[in-house]
């Protein structure tokens, strides 16, 4: 199978006055197109830092990142912008959705960045599949944190990524919401055929993906398949 991800040596360290942290130290893996693939590892590891190197988001200070066949060292930032653009989606912890805009309008924007035709009917049809498709014309606020996160896949999943990163999607949800908004992700992911790059502090999620990497201290301790339940 083709690498959608390949990350060698990757290194990233932050300087604080006459301190020196480093956050990431000399990781490699690769990701296949198609797979699901968990990060996991204590609070400090290094996952959120991870993440945001190999989707573009910020630059290592060593090793290289090849995301969809690109190294992203030869792009400069508007070039990075239009690959994720392009190719990648995003859940975050916090939903990260506009507050001045209705669902339908936030799951609509990357399709609009685009330049995307019926955009509008595939929109809503993403919403249907989230369940809330009769909650289109609500805000953010008039959303529980639930379906502010299903809103939040509808838009990740509207410009059908090649790789989507979620970041503990689940963080902000009780156990029960959690649950339906995981098997939403999976259902939706496996629907789009999307490589699927999570980072979890919850090591049941993580199982149900086909790989986990697990970091401690900014190092890579392993790097396993496991059984997709």
């Amino acid at each position: 199978m083709p690498k959608i991800l390949n990350i060698s040596h990757l290194g990233k360290t932050y300087t604080n006055g006459p301190k020196r942290l480093t956050v990431l130290d000399d990781i490699s893996f690769d990701i296949e197109t198609g797979e699901t693939f968990a990060i996991v590892g204590p609070s400090g590891s290094g996952k959120t830092t991870l993440l945001g190197l190999a989707a573009g988001l910020d630059s290592p200070d060593s090793g290289t990142v090849e995301l969809c066949g690109t190294d992203l060292a030869t792009l400069n930032e508007d070039q990075r912008a239009a690959l994720r653009n392009r190719e990648v989606g995003f859940i975050f912890q916090n939903f990260q959705l506009l507050p001045t805009l209705t669902a339908l309008e936030n799951v609509l924007v990357p399709l609009e960045l685009q330049g995307a035709k019926n955009a509008n009917s595939i929109c809503m049809e993403l919403l249907d599949k989230v369940g809330l498709a009769d909650r289109s014309d609500h805000y953010p606020s008039q959303l529980s944190g639930g379906e502010q996160q299903r809103v939040a896949m509808a838009r990740a999943f509207s410009s059908t990524p090649s790789i989507l990163f979620a970041d503990e999607p689940t963080g902000n949800l009780d156990e029960e919401t959690g649950e339906k908004v995981v098997q939403l992700l999976f259902e939706l992911n496996q629907d789009s055929n999307t490589t699927l790059v999570m980072v979890t502090h919850d090591l049941e999620l993580a199982q149900r993906n086909q790989r986990i990497l697990r970091l401690k201290g900014g190092k890579m301790i392993a790097n396993e398949s496991t059984i997709r339940l």
